[in-house]
């Protein structure tokens, strides 16, 4: 809940779920009503809002309005797994443009100027929210990193041990090397019989 000075109250609007599965996207509205005798009122479609008192003062509301919008916005973290809510309203607010709902889940404010009397915020796809007249992108979900599983998981490989290099000598500092260092530089004699003597008959 939002009060009258755009600050949060204890309820709040972000999400913090992990599950995937899809929600409807969010929206909240916030109207400036004009009455008969030239004051006018602010709602929010969240009941718990505060809202200020009636007014003449017409600036003040319009003001505070566009604040609580705005706060609207700041305060509801994009769900990944939200449904395109302009999908939802069958996407009235560009009848002209058919889109296939994709890409990621963004926050959008919506206002239109020349009217000036609605503030929009809602949760809907990449695809539909350029589409939308008077449309500002607030923030985009953040990306899901997938976990990292014994498949998936990046094979790091193991230290090499070094291997015997070709022709019968290790690499230094491998076990036995320095046998076959030492084999190397005292190499065997080969082993002779006793010597016969040639005698005569």
């Amino acid at each position: 809940m939002i009060n009258t000075n755009g600050r949060l109250e204890p309820v709040t609007t972000a999400y913090s779920e992990t599950s995937t599965a899809r929600v409807p996207g969010r929206s909240w509205t916030v109207r400036l009503m004009g009455h008969a005798d030239h004051s006018a009122t602010v709602s929010c479609s969240t009941a718990a809002c505060r809202m200020p008192p009636r007014s003449k003062d017409l600036a003040s509301l319009r003001a505070f309005a566009a604040r609580h919008a705005a706060a609207h916005a700041r305060a509801a973290t994009v769900r990944p797994n939200a449904a395109c809510h302009c999908r939802a309203e069958q996407c009235g607010a560009h009848q002209d443009t058919r889109v296939q709902c994709a890409g990621s889940v963004v926050m959008i404010l919506r206002h239109d100027p020349t009217v000036g009397r609605v503030w929009s915020v809602a949760e809907v796809c990449a695809a539909c929210a350029p589409l939308l007249p008077h449309t500002t992108v607030i923030a985009s979900a953040p990306r899901q990193r997938p976990a990292a599983t014994a498949q998936n998981a990046p094979q790091v490989p193991a230290p090499r041990t070094p291997s015997s290099v070709p022709g019968g000598f290790s690499s230094p500092g491998t076990p036995g090397a320095q046998a076959d260092t030492d084999a190397v530089r005292r190499p065997r004699r080969p082993v002779r019989g006793p010597r016969r003597r040639s005698g005569r008959s």
